[in-house]
């Protein structure tokens, strides 16, 4: 792992999770490792943030108050202005039910809660290098 520096170039990560301790330690860990960080606490802020923002990718727990994240997702994959950003569900949900659906309304990739921070980090970072161009 590389401390690198962050700069306006680096890659935004939109944490979506209720749960303020697991963002916290999402953010710093990411932002340790390079990336500028924004937060949501539920699904509504997700979708206006990730409109006002334009993040790299989203990191959406499925489970949240207000709106949850499985809708949060169809809305953004929904949007013109959203649908190409990659959309990470974060969840507790290990079933593979759960991964089929998530695929289905649009997550591009699927971990399972708890997950290590270097382990979630390289899925950010695996998911960006599928969408990005080759150097």
């Amino acid at each position: 792992m590389n401390n690198m520096a962050r700069n306006d170039t680096s890659p935004l990560v939109l944490i979506v999770d209720d749960y303020q301790d697991a963002r916290e330690m999402y953010a710093e860990y990411l932002e340790f490792s390079g990336f500028r960080v924004a937060e949501a606490r539920d699904g509504q802020e997700a979708v206006e943030k990730a409109v006002a923002l334009h993040p790299s990718v989203i990191l959406m727990d499925l489970s949240l108050p207000v709106m949850d994240g499985w809708e949060a997702t169809r809305r953004l994959k929904n949007d013109v202005r959203t649908r190409c950003i990659p959309v990470v569900a974060l969840t507790g949900h290990a079933l593979d039910a759960n991964s089929r659906e998530a695929r289905e309304v649009g997550c591009d990739a699927y971990v399972t809660k708890p997950c290590l921070p270097d382990a979630l980090v390289r899925e950010v970072e695996r998911v960006l290098a599928a969408v990005s161009p080759a150097a």
